[in-house]
């Protein structure tokens, strides 16, 4: 996307939109990407590559995830975006079935070229004699942003039933939400159940996904409010921290016997609370500074190509380690945490931003989807999309696409199926009442 259209697209912006709904996204996608490249602790000893992780070399930094972890961000605005539109589909007699299905084209078109790629790639250095063990971490560093997509994708499909429930019980289904994620995380620890956990990632994201509806409904309004939000939510999380089973740290660790973000705790719904209540008592400044020309028109670049940064920031990564390796290293001989490493992280943020953009700017067409037509379809294919997907990504972005029994090529096609699905009509399927286009962005 040029320059020129973005800046035709900031100054077309109507003026009910809330800009801050833009920026917190774009700010926290963008948070994540360089987390990822910080926690990234990789050296080359020998011609060897050695990996390593930030949060396993130096335990002072596990209190900064409280700031660094924003996923409950992108599901606070989420929440916000997601009932915007969905009340703008249901006034204008869309079906459910044709609103879910221009989302999720929305959302998984961008993996596919991801997921092919990555195909293509284990394939090829497997048969080059690429060791499978190498090609099996590779190819889980670069899928980790499929865990996300995946938990998204499930709180959107029933954003329609979340909303229903805020919009009938308010707070209290925020209540109830957290306290089942609480009940998960009872069964999951108590019985050393990780599959039991991963119910969390929709009752702890579907709540945090409701803190949305809460700010468009006007019942998040003023500073008190915004700041009790975060304290609540502060007190809940030091509380589970001190007493509970919980580390400190809000991202996993190769070594801790209860981790928070894999599979999801209820931890993280409290961190949402602490978050949305914190950026929410910014709104008023930081919608101000978005009036200035110069950073909307950076916020509407951000999200213009949001999807494709985030899915391809990893696969950067391993591409510039790998290219490092065969250099004999260079770049990455300094030791984790020395004053030397710490003086190159800006130098190696630079080379993975250039990097990215370059996948960006090869990639990001096809985040800008094509219209769907406007027949109705029937609920079981969206829904079914969804599962499909679902279960694709969430096995790549736990086990990558390699095995000791060699690739594990249906589940990166099982998800290119699944949206390949999304453009089909059934036969004599009438027209729907609307477009489904989507207004309120992602």
């Amino acid at each position: 996307m040029d320059l020129a259209t973005v800046r035709d697209l900031a100054a077309a912006t109507p003026t009910t939109r809330n800009r801050v709904v833009d920026l917190l996204r774009a700010a926290a996608i963008l948070v994540v990407v360089l987390g990822h490249w910080l926690l990234a602790a990789v050296t080359v000893r020998r011609g060897e590559l050695v990996p390593g992780h930030l949060l396993d070399l130096a335990s002072w930094t596990h209190p900064l995830t409280w700031v660094f972890q924003v996923m409950p961000v992108f599901f606070l605005v989420g929440g916000y975006s997601n009932a915007l539109s969905w009340r703008g589909a249901r006034g204008r007699g869309t079906t459910y079935a044709v609103w879910l299905r221009g989302r999720l084209r929305r959302l998984l078109v961008p993996v596919v070229p991801l997921l092919l790629t990555w195909l293509v790639v284990v394939s090829v250095a497997g048969a080059a004699g690429v060791p499978a063990p190498t090609l099996r971490t590779a190819s889980q560093v670069a899928l980790v942003p499929t865990w996300f997509l995946a938990a998204y994708v499930v709180v959107c499909a029933i954003a329609p039933a979340t909303l229903w429930l805020w919009e009938r019980w308010g707070w209290a289904s925020v209540v109830a939400g957290l306290v089942a994620g609480g009940l998960v995380d009872l069964v999951s620890i108590g019985s050393d159940s990780v599959a039991v956990g991963f119910a969390n990632y929709v009752f702890v994201w579907a709540t945090v996904h409701q803190l949305g509806y809460a700010w468009l409904d006007g019942r998040l309004g003023g500073t008190g409010r915004r700041l009790g939000l975060a304290v609540i939510g502060l007190a809940g999380t030091v509380a589970l921290v001190r007493f509970g089973p919980y580390p400190v740290s809000m991202i996993g660790l190769d070594d801790a016997v209860v981790n928070n973000s894999y599979p999801t705790r209820v931890t993280l719904g409290f961190l949402g609370l602490l978050q949305a209540g914190v950026v929410l008592a910014l709104e008023p400044l930081l919608a101000r500074w978005l009036a200035r020309e110069r950073p909307w028109r950076a916020t509407v670049l951000v999200n213009a190509r949001i999807m494709t940064v985030y899915l391809w920031h990893l696969t950067a990564m391993v591409g510039a380690i790998g290219l490092s390796l065969l250099a004999g290293g260079f770049g990455l001989g300094a030791e984790p945490l020395s004053g030397a490493w710490w003086a190159g992280r800006p130098a190696w943020w630079a080379v993975l931003a250039t990097v990215t953009i370059g996948l960006v700017a090869l990639l990001g067409r096809f985040e800008t989807a094509r219209p769907l037509d406007t027949a109705a379809v029937p609920v079981w294919l969206p829904v079914g999309v969804a599962l499909l997907a679902c279960g694709g990504l969430g096995s790549m972005a736990g086990q990558g696409i390699v095995g000791a029994d060699g690739v594990h090529w249906w589940w990166p096609l099982l998800v290119v199926g699944a949206v390949a699905l999304l453009r089909w009509t059934p036969p004599g399927a009438a027209a729907a009442p609307t477009s489904a286009s989507e207004p309120a962005g992602r």
